[in-house]
């Protein structure tokens, strides 16, 4: 069978099996999540062992730490999958949910329910803990999900989704709710891209060069980000212990993540006291420094910073440092640079937080925390299906609700239109 006619016909299980999956009972649902993260654990080496193949062919293609990093299946990683899973069982099932009940003139009560989107098509590249994240929100948000992840990862993602699809079965659930496009060819992305009657949205996650493809070649609505261009503002009212927690995890507990600080901003009036040691911190991590002329005043080591450093995502323990003179000009660099994903401000002085809250617009937004908590796991929605920094349907790390839509339901007595 030609690529076409093998996603087409991928695409149209899927949309049966969505048809299904719209009504199932909350329970039924719940039941099928706790095996399917049950079942992930019991194949844990059987996981690790499929996952050395990808391994090994990413090492042999030259792929960077991060996208490695990105790659491996652990048993802290699968025990992360596992949980998540558990934590979406846990959660309030959205579907069905009615959030708006009015009454009109004429009698009749209008209100709003929730309803599954359809078919969730997710493309992405070297994270196989996607595959059970997506299948795990899809499921409970009664969407069935068609899966293309990236040829570094094809073996890691069908053994995933084999072991989700079987737990599903048992459960009697359609395996195809849960579906790995088997081909690594950018030709079943292409026709992917087309199927507008069977796939309802397209999620892309990975690097920006992919989620422009898949924006410039898709006829389905695209929810994506572009890149992760985030930034900390050390405010001259910061607890400088905090600032240094913070700003060092930010920057070096994971820097190959679209969620990871790429650009320090510091008030000009605790430079001098903040930089030299948060510096040291950096250079013992083995952080490559890009300042300002400011920041290279202070810290003589700092590689000179370009204009378009300002705006790059790194994913590499590289870090932009600006000096800057107040909160304002913190909020406009922000504004200029920034991809609308995460900032924080690192302040005990509650008006600058409530306006930094307010008037930066990012899709997460953070006061004395971590720019690393921008995630849908860490932020309880179980896991995410990804993060948007697209204003329209969702804005931020995307869990359950975001998969939903929601129609009018009308309950009437008998009312005509005059």
């Amino acid at each position: 069978m030609s690529i076409k006619s093998d996603i087409q016909r991928i695409t149209q299980s899927a949309r049966q099996a969505s048809l299904k999956l719209a009504n199932l009972n909350t329970s039924v649902k719940n039941n099928a999540l706790l095996r399917m993260a049950d079942e992930l654990l019991k194949n844990a080496d059987a996981m690790k062992k499929t996952n050395k193949k990808d391994l090994q062919a990413a090492e042999g293609k030259g792929l960077s730490k991060a996208m490695i990093d990105r790659l491996t299946i652990s048993d802290k990683v699968l025990k992360t999958m596992a949980d998540g899973i558990r934590e979406v069982a846990a959660l309030s099932d959205p579907v069905g949910e009615i959030t708006k009940m009015w009454k009109r003139p004429n009698g009749l009560l209008v209100g709003r329910m929730r309803i599954p989107l359809g078919v969730i098509g997710i493309i992405y590249e070297a994270r196989p803990n996607v595959t059970a994240d997506a299948a795990a929100l899809c499921l409970k948000s009664g969407n069935a999900v068609v899966l293309r992840g990236g040829s570094e990862a094809i073996n890691s993602n069908l053994a995933i989704a084999k072991v989700l699809q079987d737990a599903c079965k048992k459960e009697g659930i359609p395996d195809t709710a849960i579906q790995v496009v088997p081909t690594t060819d950018r030709e079943a992305v292409l026709e992917m891209l087309k199927l507008e009657e069977y796939i309802d949205l397209i999620i892309p996650r990975g690097g920006e060069g992919l989620i422009r493809f898949v924006v410039d070649n898709s006829k389905i609505p695209v929810i994506k980000h572009y890149k992760g261009v985030c930034h900390i503002f050390v405010d001259e009212f910061a607890d400088m212990d905090m600032a240094e927690k913070v700003c060092f995890n930010a920057k070096v507990q994971r820097p190959g993540v679209c969620n990871a600080m790429e650009t320090l901003l510091v008030h000009k009036k605790i430079a001098n006291e903040f930089l030299p040691k948060m510096g040291k911190k950096y250079q013992d991590a083995h952080v490559e420094i890009r300042g300002c002329e400011e920041t290279r005043k202070i810290l003589p080591y700092a590689r000179p910073a370009e204009e378009e450093d300002w705006s790059t995502e790194y994913l590499d323990l590289i870090l932009s440092v600006k000096i800057v003179k107040d909160l304002d000009e913190a909020i406009n660099h922000i504004a200029k640079y920034g991809s609308l994903h995460t900032e924080s401000i690192i302040t005990k002085d509650y008006s600058n937080s409530q306006r930094f809250l307010r008037e930066v617009n990012s899709s997460t937004v953070l006061v004395n925390a971590s720019t690393r908590f921008s995630d849908g796991f860490q932020l309880g929605l179980g896991a995410e299906i990804g993060i948007s920094t697209t204003k329209i349907h969702a804005f931020g790390p995307m869990g359950l609700e975001e998969l939903t839509t929601q129609k009018f339901i009308i309950f009437g007595d008998g009312q005509v239109r005059e």
